[in-house]
């Protein structure tokens, strides 16, 4: 039995309404004008709404219109006279979900009752069957009981509804795509686009296309019109990833879209109007990046409204069980294999290192303990050989006062990795100085500090 809300300023029509609504069933609450509606409304407990259209003073589809701003989801059925179809398409239009003309049938307002009455149901099945369809999502992709893992949660959570900008912060690895995904999942825009762009991946000539297209012709190769990633987010989020590398001159043009929502394609003249939410990521300190002029500080205060940090893998060593059981457990489904757990010795082994590579590379390092493991339980064995050395025994480099890099071993990527450290630590963490340091194009090294590995 659902409470259905009848509402009409004539007593004769209101008492017919009652009647046929009792009659099929419900329970019937009856209103002589939209004020009273509103105040039966305010009560709560309504399940449905009837309502004659052409009242004295405030009509039907005012009525319809006070329940929107009200936040009153309950579907409204418009009653109209046979010379007034075009009020009933009207009301169609915002947002009544039938309508009956007069003088009322009894049967026909039962079957557009029980029709709207399941319209409602399946909606709030279906709002509900989201809502934990968002939770697995999110419980599957972030995993975590520290404090500060679940501080930055908590941050998302308050974050995800508004439409405020993010800056999410942390180190490579850390999983800021996946609390990007997090926030749209989270937000109105959910049903909308989620696109990513990685700005040190894409290389520099390109990356202004990449973010707002261009036209036929603009440059050598355009070959035809392509829409941008602004375009293609109209009415979800976009993901600026590591937006740090972005050139200053394009951090203007991104400015001015952040302010006006709008931007005009490479090689074009006419203004695009977009409604894009921004989520922008940065493994480095944007703030001190800001101050010294290496990053756009009016750019940095648009972006950071709302900056949230997401914690290294080695401040929250006691998720390590659960994320390597996690991913153990996903490996082993995908390559086909029986694991049945990870023994205490390999966890108190993997809780003590420091994982400069954070959650991406206890993840790779899992998924191989899995692919070559032989036994159903995987041992310290089963990591401590696929890993070149733990914190305690990890080769150092060392400069000497001329700048050689001295190492304690002929590993090719220890080699690499400290020589880039060299480079980034005589720079100043100048990257384009490092990489002209290092013999290697800047997209070359870059590539190399986003490596996993």
């Amino acid at each position: 039995m659902a409470t259905i809300l009848y509402v009409d300023d004539e007593p004769a029509v209101g008492m017919l309404l009652g009647h046929h609504i009792e009659q099929a069933g419900h329970h019937a609450v009856g209103a002589k004008s939209v004020q009273e509606a509103l105040q039966a409304l305010a009560r709560g407990g309504v399940d449905l709404v009837i309502s004659d259209h052409q009242m004295p003073g405030l009509t039907g589809l005012d009525l319809l219109e006070f329940m929107k701003q009200e936040g009153h989801d309950i579907p409204l059925i418009m009653l109209t006279g046979y010379a007034s179809i075009e009020h009933a398409v009207a009301a169609i239009k915002a947002g009544a979900v039938d309508y009956i003309t007069k003088p009322v049938d009894a049967q026909h307002l039962e079957i557009a009752v029980d029709q709207a009455l399941k319209v409602s149901r399946l909606k709030q099945e279906n709002e509900a069957l989201r809502r934990e369809v968002m939770a697995l999502r999110q419980n599957q992709q972030i995993l975590g009981e520290s404090p500060a893992i679940q501080h930055a949660l908590t941050e998302v959570a308050m974050a995800a509804p508004t439409r405020a900008t993010v800056l999410l912060l942390g180190e490579s690895g850390t999983g800021k795509e996946l609390f990007a995904r997090a926030i749209h999942e989270q937000s109105e825009r959910r049903d909308g686009p989620f696109i990513k762009i990685n700005c040190a991946a894409i290389p520099e000539g390109l990356i202004e296309s990449a973010l707002f297209g261009h036209e036929k012709g603009a440059f050598t190769g355009a070959i035809r019109r392509v829409e941008g990633a602004f375009e293609r987010a109209h009415r979800g989020t976009l993901l600026l990833d590591e937006v740090s590398e972005m050139r200053l001159d394009l951090q203007a043009k991104l400015l001015r879209v952040l302010q006006e929502g709008e931007f005009e394609r490479v090689g074009g003249e006419t203004p695009i109007k977009v409604d894009v939410r921004i989520i922008a990521t940065s493994n480095r300190d944007l703030a001190a990046d800001a101050a010294e002029g290496k990053f756009r500080q009016d750019l940095y205060f648009r972006l950071s409204v709302i900056p949230v940090k997401i914690p290294p893998l080695r401040d929250r060593a006691n998720d390590i069980p659960l994320l390597a059981m996690r991913f153990a457990m996903r490996a082993a489904q995908e390559y086909k294999k029986e694991i049945a757990g990870i023994t205490p010795e390999a966890i108190e082994w993997l809780r003590a290192q420091t994982w400069p590579g954070n959650v991406r590379e206890l993840q790779h390092l899992v998924e191989r303990a899995v692919v070559l493991s032989r036994e159903p339980t995987l041992g310290l064995h089963a990591f401590g050989g696929h890993r070149p050395s733990t914190p305690s025994s990890a080769p150092k480099a060392v400069v000497a006062e001329e700048g050689a890099v001295v190492l304690k071993s002929l590993n090719i990527g220890e080699a690499e990795t400290k020589l880039i450290e060299a480079a980034l630590a005589r720079t100043e963490g100048n990257r384009t100085k490092a990489a002209e340091l290092l013999g290697i194009s800047i997209r070359t090294l870059r590539s190399r500090l986003n490596s996993p590995e």
